[in-house]
This record gives structure tokens, sequence and C-alpha cells, in this order.
């Protein structure tokens, strides 16, 4: 039987926007006093902050500071709905997407359509990786990850001999990218200052942590010199970095990679893998481009026109991560001001007949990356203007307090930052037995 659909009542146009990410959340924001009704659909009830889900994963933060509750956020706006659900299926022709929630299908008519719901972790056809190496896409990737990493100085307590005990104290990250840095200078960190008070028989200094990537450098978007000062810091703090490494197998016990000068395979034994090394563009992007005539990349990114739109339909926006247009990379600013393009550019069309051959095109500002390496230390790149050090750790701290969702947010994790960097205590370690018997959590889409 076929779901009712489900259209506000009255004339008003009607947006839809799938995901309640950086993207959508800023469309939605951006239409709040629009003469238009809006159905926001999630498949969570929360609005995530990504890229600090791996100081979730290594215990330097709680969950409740990079999350916001979606309809609380939406509280005051009187044109939303937000609706939780998995959207499976888009029509272009009807004008509908359809999602499902609890066994529950739910049909919605839009009079525009903003996709933007985000991208999940590649494997790069490897998906079988995903069992043994966990991507950090969602909250529930970075739980299992601070599970497999507790874990594992757990069973070096209980090692019987030096080479277990080596063993299980060895720690693989694939990618070499913003997260991958950050991860393996937080496993490190972990390791080499958090763990050595006295909490295990045996010195965690021991720890060896690896970074594979098959590039040529460490953070290839932030240009060589930042890459080679990220590289020797990371180096400094413990961390082996190797480069144009092939990952070409990874199974419960090992990653095996292929030197791409060399041709000459290794392996690494370890029970303990976090793969970090691309991104995949959630299907209902193929799927919208596929009913459009336009062909999505491999990645599933799908290229969109001057004004965010795909194909010949004014009224269908793809943006964010799932968006390819002038090589954007996949970062939150580009999402942000993508989902803010959009938001006015439906307004102009609905409050002043903006047709949309009239519409001016999306302009990215890039504002710069950045990424910390550890404590004290972070590189940052905003056009040719190159920080490393400490000032960039701090332009590192004012920018992502910045974006985090509400007050409270911002007071804690800057109360958990001030922390961390005068003291060795961690206060978001805890694991539960399902998290360290689970298997890994499929990507949300």
């Amino acid at each position: 039987m076929a779901s009712q659909v489900y259209r506000p009542d009255g004339n008003r146009h009607h947006v839809v926007i799938v995901g309640a990410g950086f993207g959508g959340v800023n469309a939605a924001k951006e239409l709040a006093d629009a003469d238009v009704d809006i159905t926001l659909i999630n498949n969570t009830n929360h609005h995530l902050f990504p890229p600090l889900l791996y100081q979730v994963a290594t215990g330097l933060m709680s969950s409740g500071e990079i999350t916001g509750d979606v309809r609380q956020m939406f509280a005051d706006q009187q044109n939303i709905r937000v609706v939780r659900g998995n959207v499976e299926s888009a029509d272009v022709e009807a004008k509908t997407v359809t999602s499902v929630e609890g066994g529950k299908e739910s049909t919605f008519a839009y009079d525009s359509l903003i996709v933007a719901a985000g991208a999940g972790q590649s494997y790069f056809g490897n998906d079988h990786f995903a069992e043994f190496a966990p991507g950090l896409k969602t909250l529930d990737h970075a739980f299992e990850i601070r599970a497999r990493l507790i874990a594992a100085f757990e069973r070096a307590e209980l090692a019987e001999t030096p080479e277990e005990r080596e063993r299980e104290l060895t720690f693989v990250i694939v990618g070499a990218g913003p997260t991958g840095v950050e991860l393996a200078g937080q496993v490190a960190e972990m390791a080499h200052r958090a763990f050595t008070s006295g909490r295990y028989s045996f010195s965690t200094e021991q720890s060896k942590i690896y970074l594979l990537d098959g590039a040529p450098q460490v953070l290839p978007p932030f240009g060589k010199r930042l890459g080679k000062k990220a590289q020797r810091e990371l180096e400094k703090a413990g961390v082996t970095v190797i480069l144009n490494a092939m990952v070409t197998n990874v199974d419960a016990e090992s990653v095996t990679y292929k030197d791409m000068k060399t041709e000459q395979e290794n392996t690494i034994d370890t029970p303990t893998k976090i793969w970090s090394a691309g991104v995949a563009a959630s299907p209902l992007g193929k799927q919208v481009a596929d009913q459009l005539g336009v062909e999505a990349e491999r990645s599933g990114k799908v290229p969109v026109n001057a004004d965010l739109t795909v194909g010949d339909d004014p009224n269908v926006f793809i943006i964010g991560d799932m968006m390819s247009r002038d090589k954007l990379p996949g970062v939150a600013q580009v999402a942000i001001q993508s989902g803010s393009y959009v938001g006015k550019t439906i307004k102009e069309q609905v409050e002043h007949d903006v047709a949309p051959e009239q519409r001016d095109p999306f302009s990215y500002f890039d504002k710069g990356s950045m990424a910390i390496i550890n404590r004290f230390n972070a590189v940052v790149k905003m056009g040719k203007v190159e920080i490393t050090g400490f000032i960039g750790w701090l332009m590192w701290l004012g920018v992502h307090l910045s974006f985090l969702t509400g007050r409270r947010n911002r007071l804690v994790a800057a109360n958990e930052w001030t922390i961390n960097a005068f003291s060795r205590t961690r206060h978001n370690l805890a694991v539960t037995e399902g998290q360290l018997d689970g298997p890994q959590t499929k990507d949300e889409k």
C-alpha cells in the first residue's frame, strides 16, 4: 500500500530539506522569515559537528558537546516541521521524497528540494575493510573507535608475553588528511601522556602509532610546507608516518600495504585499525542525478550548475559534501555557505519572483583550512598565509568553538580543552560492553 503524500495545509511554497548537517541547517535558518513551509528530514535526532568526532573517539569530549537536538534548534522557528526518517528515494517527476522510520513509510511533496544528506566513509571498493577498520563519520563510529582503543590497552594489561603486548599496543590510522592527522596525534597523546600516570602496570609509552597514506605527503590540501611541518610534529610526538603506502588488505589481525615506490608489500600486525582515507556521498544524490540525466562521479558527488541545481530542474538543489563544483573541498564551510546560498535563492524566487536564469551564481569564500596536531600545536592555511604552532592552535580553538551549537556546548568544550591543556586527565573514556563487543556500525545515510 502506497504511503499518503504529505503536504502542509495552505498554498505556500513547500521546501523539503534532506539532512540536518551544516548545509541543511543553514538553508533552513536562511528561510526562517520567508513565506514558505519547510519540512526538514533527518536520519537522527541530532545535528552533528563532524570535525570534532575524533575528540569523542579519544576521550577529550562527550557526544553531547558536539551535537544539538534538531527540534530544539528550531523551536522558535514557526515555518518548519522536523521529521525523523531515512530518505530512501526521490521522484523528481512527481516532486516527492519518501522516507522510512521504524518501518513506517512517509512521502512528502515539495516545490523545492534541497538534498544535503552528506557523505559516509569510502573504502574504495573494499567495503569488507569496514569490519576491521571503522571509519569516523557518525557518533556510533566515534563510540566504537573509543571502545577499540580502550580495549587494546586493557588487553595489553593482560598480555602474557612482550610480543603479545607489543602487538596490542600497535595502532594504525589509514589516511593522512585532517581527520587522520588529528586522530594520530590524539592516540599518541593518549599513549604517551594521558595514560602514563600509573593507569596501567606497564608503560603505555611502548605504544606504536602508524599513520599510512597513499599520497606523497601529509595533509595534501595544505601544501608542501605545512604538510612537512605536520609530519615532523607527528613524528616528534611518536607517530610513524608512512607515505606512498597503498593499503591492499585489512583483516582482524593486520594491515598490509604496498610501497608505491618499491612495489614491496609490508604487513603491520595489529588488531586496532582506524580508517579515514576517503568519503562517499550519500547514494540519494546519484539517484536524483540519474533521473535528471546527470552522471554522478565515482565518489557519488553530483555535478551541479552555478546555482547549485541539478540538470534542467530549477527546483532541485544538491549542496555540501554531495555536490561537485569547481573542485570545492568537502569541508564545513562549503556546506554552510552553500546551504545559506540556496536558502536565499529560494526566498528570492518565492518573494521577489526571481526567475532561475536571473539567479546570482554561488560563490565560495575560502576562509582557510586548519588541523590540530596535538596539544598547543596546529597548522592553519588561509590563502597564502600559513600559521603553525601555538598561534595556530589558538586559532583552531577559536574557530571550532564558534561553530559548536549552543552556548552550553561552547562553554563545556572550552573547559574540557583548558583542563586537557594543563592536565593528563580525560573525563570521557567510559565504554559499554555493547560497544566493546559490537560490530562496526554502518554509515548512516
